[in-house]
C-alpha cells in the first residue's frame, strides 16, 4: 500500500509540477490521488478538503502576517543604511573589515527583516559598492555577502520556525528561536573566521579607527532598530509575550520607526505594504493548508512509517541516519524553497529522527540550517543568483568565490548536527 501510494504521490505532483501548475494546487491534487487507493473520489475530495480548512484553524498562526508586515515595512523603512553603519562599527578592526560588515550586517538585518533576499540586497547593495572602491575583488565582496544573508532565517524572528512548529505538532517557538539564535550567532562567526583568513591573505587594509563622536552617533542610530529584536526575542524567551503578540509589537513598533522615528515613509504608502503582506500570506497559507493535505494522505497510506522503516533498515546507527537526512535536505534545498520544504518534508524525516532519539527543537535547527545552506547552492538557489545580481558578476563567479565559505558552513552543520548540546544548551539552560 505505501509503495503504490509513494509512486502515485511522486508521480501525480512530479506531473502537475511539471506541467507548471502552483505548488500548492500540486500538493492537493498528489494527496487526493493517493488517498483515493483506499477510498472513493469523493470521499478523498471530501477529507482532504476537511484537513486543509482545520490545519488553518490555529491561533498561533496569526504570528505569520505580523512577521511579514513587520519585515516589508522594515524592509523599505531606510533601516539598512544604519545597520550597516553599525556593523561596520563592530567589525571595523578585523582582517577584511568591510567584508565582516556586510556579515555582521546581513545579521542584524536578516533578523530584522526575516528575509535573506532582503538583507542581501540591502545591505549587500550597500556594502559591494564600498568594497570594490577599496580594491576588493568583486567576486569575493559578492561570496561574502551571498553566505551570510541566510542567518536571518536562523536567528528569530524567523516564520520558518513557526510553520515548522505548526508541521511538527506544536514544538516550542521559544525554544526554536532560542536555538535558532545560537545556529544563526556561529554561522556568522564561522563565516567572519573565514573571511579573516581570505582577506589576510589577499592583503585587505583595516578599516580606521573612528572617533568617539562617531562612535556614539552612529550606535544612538541604530538603537531604535535594534530594540526590536530585544523586544521579540527577549519578550518570547522571557515568558513575558507570545510569539503571536510579539508579531503585534513588532508591527507597531516597525511602524513607528518608519513613519514616526525615521521618518522614511508616509502613510499614504501603509496600504501598499497591506497588500503585499496579505499577497505572501495567502501563498504560505496556501501551501499549509496543502501541506496538510498532503500529510494527512501520507499518514493514512502509511507512507512515514514506511520510510522510517527504510532509512532505519539501511541503519539505526544515529550518526549515519543523520548523515542520510542531511544529504537529502541538502538536495532539497538545491531544489525547493525552505518554506515549501519544510510542510512537505517535516512530516516525514522528524518520525525517523525521532526513532533515533533526536530532539524536535533540535531537528528543527537541523532543518532549516540545511534549507538555508540551499538557498545559496545551484542549481536553485535564489539567493546565489540575488546575491550575484546585486555585485553585477556571473553566477560562475561567485561560486567559485563561495567554495570557502561552503566549506565552512558544512562543518557547521557537523557541529550543529552530531553536538545537540550546542543548540539545545541555552533553551534548556533557560528552561524552554
Amino acid at each position: 500500500m505505501a509503495g503504490a501510494s509513494s509512486l502515485i504521490l511522486i508521480g501525480v505532483f512530479g506531473l502537475l509540477a511539471g506541467l507548471g501548475i502552483p505548488l500548492a494546487i500540486a500538493l492537493v491534487g498528489a494527496a487526493i490521488a493517493s488517498v483515493m487507493l483506499v477510498v472513493p473520489f469523493d470521499m478523498a475530495l471530501f477529507t482532504s478538503a476537511q484537513k486543509m480548512v482545520a490545519s488553518l484553524d490555529s491561533f498561533s498562526l496569526l504570528a505569520v502576517p505580523f512577521f511579514i508586515l513587520a519585515g516589508v515595512i522594515m524592509n523599505s523603512g531606510g533601516i539598512a543604511i544604519r545597520l550597516v553603519n553599525f556593523a561596520q562599527l563592530l567589525a571595523g578592526r578585523i582582517p577584511g573589515s568591510l567584508a565582516q560588515s556586510n556579515i555582521a550586517g546581513n545579521m542584524l538585518f536578516g533578523c530584522i527583516s526575516g528575509s535573506a533576499i532582503a538583507a542581501s540586497t540591502s545591505i549587500g547593495g550597500v556594502m559591494i559598492p564600498i568594497q570594490a572602491d577599496k580594491g576588493y575583488d568583486r567576486s569575493f565582496a559578492a561570496a561574502v555577502n551571498i553566505a551570510s544573508a541566510p542567518t536571518g532565517m536562523l536567528i528569530p524572528p524567523t516564520t520558518a520556525f513557526i510553520i515548522y512548529s505548526l508541521v511538527s505538532g506544536g514544538t516550542s517557538v521559544a525554544a526554536l528561536f532560542t536555538a535558532g539564535a545560537v545556529a544563526g550567532a556561529l554561522w556568522g562567526l564561522g563565516l567572519m573566521a573565514m573571511t579573516s583568513i581570505l582577506a589576510h591573505r589577499r592583503g585587505y587594509a583595516l578599516a580606521p579607527w573612528p572617533t568617539v563622536r562617531q562612535a556614539v552617533e552612529t550606535t544612538l542610530a541604530a538603537i531604535p532598530s535594534l530594540l526590536l529584536i530585544v523586544f521579540v526575542i527577549g519578550g518570547i524567551v522571557l515568558g513575558i509575550v507570545t510569539p503571536v503578540e510579539a508579531s503585534g509589537i513588532a508591527v507597531v513598533y516597525t511602524m513607528i520607526l518608519a513613519f514616526g522615528i525615521h521618518r522614511t515613509k508616509k502613510l499614504r504608502e501603509l496600504p501598499g505594504f497591506l497588500l503585499e503582506t496579505v499577497q505572501v500570506t495567502g501563498a504560505i497559507m496556501l501551501l499549509l493548508a496543502a501541506s496538510a493535505a498532503l500529510s494527512f494522505s501520507m499518514a493514512f497510506t502509511g507512507i512515514p512509517a514506511a520510510v522510517t522503516e527504510l532509512v532505519l533498515g539501511i541503519s539505526e546507527n544515529p550518526l549515519v541516519v543523520m548523515l542520510i537526512i542531511n544529504l537529502l535536505l541538502i538536495v532539497i534545498g538545491c531544489f525547493m524553497d525552505i518554506g515549501p520544504a519544510i510542510l512537505i518534508f517535516t512530516p516525514i524525516l522528524l518520525p525517523i529522527a525521532g526513532k533515533i532519539g533526536v530532539d524536535p527543537v533540535h531537528f528543527g535547527v537541523i532543518m532549516v540550517f540545511n534549507l538555508a545552506i540551499g538557498t545559496i547552492t545551484p542549481p536553485v538557489g535564489t539567493g546565489l543568483f540575488v546575491g550575484a545580481s546585486v555585485a553585477k558578476i556571473r553566477v560562475e563567479r561567485a561560486i567559485v568565490a563561495l567554495w570557502p565559505f561552503y566549506l565552512m558552513l558544512f562543518a557547521l552543520l557537523f557541529l550543529v548536527t552530531y553536538w545537540p548540546g550546542l543548540v539545545l544548551g541555552l533553551p534548556r539552560a533557560l528552561g524552554l
